[in-house]
């Protein structure tokens, strides 16, 4: 009996089980994080290890950095969690790993390791879309969620509406056509010389500039369809900027921020807001990393409450790339059976379908 044929028969056991304990791996970029989490929503252990010091200098994530440090540290990570959880290898029903999208290099680290601790414990392994990982650590912050519901994705790498049909089945309504909003967030902050990663500095200089003062194109904002687009946007703020600078004109940068940050909010607080009354839906999902910016929450928390719709979003720690997601998503995927062979590969343009 091969690997992936036992492993089947197992998941049949290990279904009906009263604790099912999963370890989650994720190494998608420039955060080393793993968790063990028990029935999906129940964190007993977690770790992140952040690279954000590596990378400042170099003002974004450099991938041969970030899939070495990988390597030094996801053993120790893995070994901490494990111990402040309270259980050992031998406790551990499956593990999950994020396979895609993401950093190709560091995407190996993780499914390596996932491989190796899934044949060498001989429980079943689980591939992991990251995006769904992002979606699912609502479920962790809220245990009363669950699907259908629409959910906002918006991260330095993605930015996705989508229609959760149930665990595990995705519908994409709409995503952007170039840059993802924290792209932007991280070229604006890098024109500015604000620093790396630019999402929180942006989100903190606003709060003390005027929104108002400099009116940005909102890209698509009233087209009947809900992709997004934020390359224009940023090349008109970047524009914008050398105008000044060309003709020795001073600006604050903390109304440019604003302006900025205002522009972006709007589409995506719009695309959203029409999507949900489109679909009639009464639960909103806010996921990703820049679910953590103060102006996004309060701007698209109004615009819920005003329609009767409510708003879910995860606490700052659970918006940035994160091991207890994966092992959530991981924990419903093997719910419907839904494993992976040790042939599993790092994808780093995996396309989020509609049945993951």
């Amino acid at each position: 009996m091969t690997y992936f044929s036992e492993m089947k028969e197992k998941v049949k056991n290990i279904k009906h089980k009263n604790e099912i304990i999963i370890l989650g791996i994720e190494t998608s970029c420039d955060e080393t994080s793993a968790a063990v989490v028990r029935n999906g929503r129940e964190v007993l252990g977690h770790k992140i290890a952040s690279q954000i010091e590596l990378h400042k200098k170099y003002g974004g994530v450099v991938p041969e950095i970030a899939s070495r440090k990988h390597i030094e540290v996801i053993n120790p990570i893995i070994d901490e969690t494990i111990e402040e959880a309270g259980v050992t290898l031998a406790d551990l029903d499956a593990v999950a790993v994020t396979h895609g999208p993401g950093l190709v290099g560091a995407l190996l680290v993780g499914v390596s390791t996932a491989k190796a601790l899934a044949y060498g414990l001989n429980i079943p392994l689980i591939g992991v879309h990251h995006i769904e990982g992002h979606i699912c650590a609502n479920y962790i912050a809220h245990q009363e969620l669950t699907p259908p519901f629409l959910s906002l994705v918006v991260s330095g790498g993605h930015t996705h509406l989508i229609w959760a049909k149930d665990y595990g089945e995705y519908e994409i309504l709409g995503q952007t056509l170039d840059d993802a909003a924290g792209e932007a967030y991280d070229k604006i902050a890098r024109t500015l010389e604000l620093g790396y990663p630019g999402g929180p500095i942006i989100d903190k200089l606003a709060k003390e500039g005027d929104a108002n003062s400099v009116e940005f194109p909102r890209p698509y904002i009233k087209d009947p369809h809900y992709n997004f687009s934020f390359s224009g946007l940023k090349t008109a703020v970047i524009n914008y900027l050398h105008t000044l600078n060309q003709r020795g004109q001073k600006y604050r940068v903390e109304d440019i921020a604003a302006s900025f940050q205002q522009a972006v909010i709007d589409v995506l607080v719009d695309k959203t807001i029409k999507a949900a009354q489109d679909i009639k839906t009464d639960k909103v999902v806010l996921a990703g990393g820049v679910a953590a910016n103060s102006a996004l929450r309060d701007q698209l928390g109004q615009s819920c409450q005003e329609r009767g719709i409510k708003l879910y979003y995860p606490n700052l720690l659970l918006c940035t790339d994160n091991g207890a997601m994966i092992a959530c998503a991981g924990y419903y995927r093997l719910l419907k059976g839904k494993i992976s062979d040790l042939n599993l590969n790092a994808v780093p343009g995996l396309a989020l379908i509609n049945k993951i």
